[in-house]
């Protein structure tokens, strides 16, 4: 059984709620997904869908209009690319609950993560979300209803009188909205089957999981993103989901987005193993119920945090991990494969034999292995054509160069923000923290106390002044680089929020080291004696 079996649709998530691309560029990037291996998206609009009436007031400022819509539909059905549209109908609705408008219908009046299920009007607004959002896609076969992370649930004061009813529980509240919004979706929309995020259903008892009539309606998708993931309590999972009825079930990956709210950088290799066990699951679970994996690619870890790394950055994460589920050479289907290091420091383990090892276990212990050696496993299931194919995509010249902190470049959409990027990410800081702070004429002659007072022997602007004014210009046209390949991608409001997170703190340091230089130079008179000015005559 080849791996592309165990997933038959792999679809690519595109989280809407930071730096949504222009669809000029996705136009770019949707044939570079088919090539290397999605047969579909799943589309997080959030705030980017054009909502009209009512919810007009959703849109963000850089909101796509119907045509764009309409254009990106399009241009995934080119790349053969089935579009899932995910729209958020429980918990993680700030977009919606932030505004005024719609602040009544939170769950805790404090918090605008979760909508109250008790009002009638919260479910109302849910319907005609979902109604806009079909209406421009029109055909679809499933709809993301979200339903994820419904933090707070239960402690609104509706629901803790609710909740007084000994029948009642949370769990009853949570399949109950479940069941009403997509009881909605499968009346008014005929052909459209809603798929749920799983956690708010994973500890809900059996028993009353198989009652509550939702496995009929839904299809879960069950998340995992950590690199060291339990493939046995996935397949656990996955058998009592069976059991309570659902008839199908999808997995749900990363490629970026999972390892830090604030990171920049996609560390490949967690990705990869992260890849590695959802193959052992799809490969030791229920036969034939999977319908297909989300290898999501998240953009803010909620509607108010800072971006994490930007579609290009993520690109060659998602190469490897589209590749491996494709091409790779599962572990439990090749008993005869040896591994043989391709890093030195681990030699010592070359030549292990992975045949025998039980599926649920075969990729225990990966956390210790380096990138290299991850990566090497992606690539030895690869026939060479298929390996050079995917080197070609990206313009690398070897797949081992796919590593976050390589600063190689590539020819793939967006290359040009990758490169510039870990660059920017990997040494701006460090270099102007080395300068500031590490530099022993920095330190000893231009302290934070000589620079309130603009005071320094002339000697050592010598010293300090090219340096700074060499890093200053460096940078200066490495920022001025990335602006201008950043905006052939994203609206000016990510560009900004990207760099004044990432990029300004440290050259606003350094700015103001060479702006205090100039002004001491400038200072007089020069101080008579190591304790400045006394105010007395000598």
């Amino acid at each position: 059984m080849s791996c592309s079996s165990l997933f038959k649709m792999r679809l690519v998530h595109l989280d809407l709620k930071g730096a949504p691309p222009k669809v000029s560029y996705l136009s770019e990037v949707f044939p570079l997904f088919h090539a290397l291996g999605a047969n579909g998206l799943l589309i997080e609009y959030e705030d980017m869908f054009p909502y009209e009436g009512h919810l007009k007031v959703l849109r963000a400022k850089y909101a796509y209009s119907p045509a764009e819509v309409a254009e990106i539909l399009r241009l995934a059905r080119l790349s053969q690319l089935e579009v899932i549209p995910l729209v958020q109908t429980f918990g993680h609705m700030e977009f919606v609950l932030k505004h005024a408008a719609f602040a009544h219908l939170r769950e805790v009046a404090l918090f605008p993560n979760t909508l109250n299920p008790h009002e009638a009007e919260s479910l109302a607004v849910v319907k005609a979300m979902i109604d806009q959002i079909l209406e421009l896609h029109r055909g679809a076969q499933w709809l993301h209803m979200g339903c994820d992370e419904v933090y707070f649930l239960g402690e609104g004061e509706t629901s803790k009188q609710w909740l007084q009813q000994e029948q009642n529980s949370q769990a009853k509240l949570c399949l109950s909205h479940i069941r009403a919004v997509a009881s909605h979706v499968l009346a008014q929309h005929p052909g459209t089957t809603p798929l749920v995020w799983d956690d708010m259903l994973r500890d809900i008892p059996q028993d009353q999981l198989k009652a509550s009539g939702v496995p009929q309606m839904v299809e879960p998708v069950l998340w995992d993103y950590g690199a060291d993931l339990d493939v046995y309590c996935k397949v656990l999972l996955m058998e009592k989901y069976q059991e309570c009825g659902f008839q199908r079930l999808w997995a749900a990956s990363a490629f970026k987005g999972a390892t830090g709210a604030s990171q920049a950088l996609t560390p490949v290799e967690h990705h990869i193993r992260n890849h590695m066990q959802w193959l052992q699951v799809a490969d030791s679970g229920p036969v034939d119920i999977l319908q297909g994996i989300i290898l999501t690619g998240w953009q803010r870890y909620d509607h108010f945090s800072v971006l994490c790394e930007l579609l290009p950055v993520g690109i060659p994460s998602l190469a490897a991990c589209l590749q491996l589920l494709v091409h790779g050479t599962s572990l439990t289907m090749a008993p005869a494969l040896t591994f043989h290091m391709v890093n030195e420091q681990h030699a010592g383990l070359a030549g292990v034999p992975c045949n025998g090892v039980p599926a649920a276990h075969s990729t225990q212990g990966l956390g210790g292995l380096s990138y290299h050696f991850c990566l090497w496993m992606v690539s030895g299931g690869f026939t060479e054509h298929v390996k050079l194919k995917v080197e070609s995509f990206l313009g690398v010249t070897s797949l081992e160069m796919m590593d976050a902190v390589s600063e190689g470049a590539g020819s793939f959409p967006g290359s040009d923000i990758h490169a510039l990027i870990t660059q920017i990410s990997l040494h701006l800081r460090s270099s102007v923290d080395a300068l500031l702070e590490r530099n022993r004429y920095v330190t000893g002659w231009f302290s934070p106390y000589h620079r309130r007072r603009k005071l320094i022997h002339p000697v050592m602007i010598q010293h300090i002044q090219p340096e700074a004014l060499s890093l200053l210009s460096r940078w200066s046209t490495l920022v001025q680089q990335l602006e201008v390949a950043l905006q052939l991608a994203f609206y000016p409001d990510t560009i900004e929020e990207w760099l004044e997170e990432n990029v300004h703190p440290s050259m606003q340091r350094l700015q103001g080291l060479v702006q205090d230089l100039g002004e001491a130079a400038d200072h007089q008179p020069l101080p008579t004696s190591p304790g400045w000015d006394t105010g007395q005559d000598p």
